[in-house]
């Protein structure tokens, strides 16, 4: 008795990786050019060249597509903070990782803000979702190396308060309807963070 050819089952894995690249490929160019509200299953799987069973298939629902499209870049910046070069990942002083920590985050807000609107609506907020705790975590780590005052408690409180500012629906309205920069907006935000830990 032989053993079963693998190499179909990889060809279809690699079919898989490739469609689901294009998909998300796809939906963050839908989103960017319509927004979370105007993108369908159905527009993803044109633009992406499948069937709209496959999108199906793969992501069930819009809301798990948009995480998916989320989960993808928190990955890319967690892999910074945690292995990246410096001065986001680890080796720079905290204070100038604070502020690139800061200007990554808002990079993150300005470009998925679509789709953290859209599943900021159909979750039980942006606080229940595994990454703010990540960030938070991160933001309560640094202000212990330059805030060493600060106990547990009033560190978790100033990470969210510093994360407040970048809440889908307070960025939303801040860049939308009264018009501010993306850029002043993360200036902003690195001062309001000099000015929590003295510097």
């Amino acid at each position: 008795m032989t053993a079963a050819n693998p190499e179909p089952w990889r060809r279809q894995r690699a079919d898989a990786e490739r469609n689901e690249a294009r998909i998300l490929r796809a939906t963050r160019a839908l989103l960017r050019e319509h927004g979370a509200g105007a993108v369908e299953m159905r527009d993803v799987a044109r633009a992406a060249g499948v069937g709209v069973g496959t999108v199906y298939r793969r992501f069930g629902d819009k809301a798990s597509l948009l995480g998916a499209v989320l989960g993808a870049d928190e990955r890319r910046l967690q892999d910074a903070i945690v292995s990246g070069e410096p001065p986001l990942g680890p080796g720079a002083p905290p204070a100038e990782r604070l502020d690139a920590f800061l200007t990554a985050l808002a990079a993150f807000t300005e470009d998925n803000l679509d789709a953290l609107l859209a599943t900021a609506a159909v979750s039980s907020g942006r606080m229940e979702v595994g990454s703010y705790s990540a960030w938070r975590l991160h933001l309560a780590h640094l202000l212990s190396a330059l805030r060493p005052d600060l106990d547990e408690a009033d560190r978790g409180w100033y990470a969210d308060a510093l994360l407040a500012a970048l809440d889908p629906g307070v960025y939303a309205v801040q860049r939308r309807r009264l018009g501010i920069a993306a850029e002043r907006v993360a200036r902003n935000l690195r001062a309001l963070a000099r000015a929590v830990v003295g510097g």
